[in-house]
């Protein structure tokens, strides 16, 4: 599966929505994308599973990767 996650890069800042960055992630559990994560030291507000529908949206962005973390 392939989850979105947004993310602040400062784990001690606070959430503001303009500094909101997204990655996407592709892991078998929001618990698994959480692991792979851990060590980057991001502020982690959301993550959100994409379906199919949501994938092939999320896909036609410029900006759309897949991490390999």
């Amino acid at each position: 599966m392939v989850f979105k996650v947004l993310y602040q890069e400062l784990a001690k800042e606070v959430p503001v929505r303009e500094r909101t960055q997204a990655m996407y992630v592709e892991a078998e559990t929001e618990r698994k994308v959480r692991e792979k994560l851990a060590n980057k030291g991001f502020n982690i507000e959301y993550i959100q599973v994409l379906d199919e529908d949501h994938l092939a949206y999320e896909q036609q962005s410029e900006d759309f990767k897949v991490e390999n973390v």
